[in-house]
């Protein structure tokens, strides 16, 4: 079956961010299959390598390249390397992250520097650097990848929480600054979803029960339920859309009060 023209990639180039593993390979097979040809990274480029296969293995062009967002040394090198090979950057997915949980009393400098190093400032930063070549195009597709945390307040997650927060209120302001350019900047903020961040949360039976009461869909998240809201949101159909935080939560920020009793621990 073919790509809606709206959501069609073809042509289109795009850098995901935080590849070697967990939702950032979802996001790049999506947009993979609508067309595009990929940039992968992580900090470890070899890592890459059995991804990039299988980009390659659906007739897409892909190139794995070495990025660490807390360095803007790394942030200026991949992103000249991705223009110099492919020419133009049509699409960004900052999807890079990192978590440290701990109850706010424990948290130590070096763990809220290292989680906003990454989430917030790796954002900023890497988005700046395409953002400078995509205003001279006047075209671009920015998604910063939040949270349901970029909304709501959890325990245990302050640093992460901030961060994502942030990444909300910044993808705000460079809607505003870029959308006279043809850049759209929004956020993708998904809900619970098992993650390698995650997944000692999912090892805890009556967690994943008071969870699923909560979720109106009664489910957690699955990767493929992220499909369809990168694309749209990298493609011609959401050109109107910037500076918008869609939320793909199964409807947990309702505010659904469901479970009463939450677990002990």
């Amino acid at each position: 079956m073919s790509t809606p023209p709206l959501f069609d990639l073809t042509g289109q180039i795009a850098i995901v961010t935080g590849t070697s593993r967990g939702l950032g390979q979802y996001f790049a097979m999506a947009l993979a299959k609508a067309g595009a040809d990929l940039v992968l990274t992580s900090r470890k480029r070899e890592t890459l390598a059995p991804f990039e296969s299988e980009i390659k293995a659906l007739g897409r062009r892909a190139l794995s390249l070495e990025l660490d967002v807390r360095n803007q040394e790394s942030i200026e090198k991949m992103v000249a390397d991705a223009e110099s090979a492919f020419g133009q950057i049509h699409i960004l997915v900052n999807n890079a992250g990192m978590n440290i949980r701990k109850p706010a009393l424990e948290v130590t400098w070096s763990d809220w520097n290292q989680v906003l190093d990454t989430n917030l400032r790796g954002t900023f930063f890497v988005a700046q650097a395409v953002g400078r070549r995509m205003i001279p195009k006047q075209y671009g597709r920015i998604v910063n990848i939040g949270s349901v945390t970029s909304i709501f307040g959890y325990a245990g997650l302050a640093p992460y929480g901030a961060s994502r927060g942030g990444v909300r209120q910044l993808t705000m302001s460079l809607a505003d600054d870029w959308g006279k350019h043809g850049v759209t900047v929004n956020c993708l903020a998904p809900g619970w979803f098992r993650t390698e961040q995650n997944k000692v949360l999912y090892e805890d039976k009556e967690w994943v029960e008071y969870l699923v009461e909560r979720i109106p869909a009664k489910r957690p998240g699955e990767p493929h339920d992220l499909d369809g809201a990168i694309v749209f949101l990298a493609s011609e159909a959401s050109r109107y859309v910037t500076g918008q935080t869609l939320l793909v939560d199964g409807g947990i920020t309702t505010g659904s009060t469901r479970a009463t009793v939450a677990p002990k621990k």
